[in-house]
């Protein structure tokens, strides 16, 4: 396998080119790429930003069993110097639908940021509102 940069930038450039089906296929066949969802979520292109949010929304759906792997580098953007950054990630936790993502997601809650704050509880209402997920 590539390294980790290599890797990233090959996702983030095939994210912005719109091959989100092959990006897909790369996550379900390798739980190892999971990790670096935190890191691309700070690319300046908002496509790419976009693209990882529906990466995760598709793999929550088909690949349930492996986007507990994404929530450790989601949740280390909760301290991101850029809100933007932090409410992309509290996003991202919720669409995970994990409920191990909720203790991270309560600390958002406190965010000196209105708007983080905001997704922060949405995203702890979204999880909670699917029980039946781990």
């Amino acid at each position: 396998m590539p390294d980790e940069f290599d890797m990233k930038a090959m996702i983030a450039d095939y994210m912005e080119r719109g091959f989100l089906d092959n990006i897909i296929d790369m996550f379900k066949n390798d739980r190892r790429l999971y990790p670096l969802i935190g890191d691309l979520m700070t690319d300046e292109r908002m496509r790419v930003r976009l693209g990882i949010s529906a990466l995760i929304e598709t793999l929550a759906k088909e690949d349930p069993g492996n986007i507990a792997a994404s929530i450790p580098s989601s949740a280390a953007l909760l301290h991101h110097q850029n809100p933007t950054f932090r409410g992309d990630a509290a996003y991202l936790l919720g669409i995970t639908g994990r409920h191990d993502a909720i203790p991270f997601l309560t600390g958002a809650l406190h965010d000196e940021h209105e708007e983080v704050k905001e997704i922060a509880k949405e995203a702890i209402e979204e999880i909670t509102s699917h029980a039946d997920k781990p």
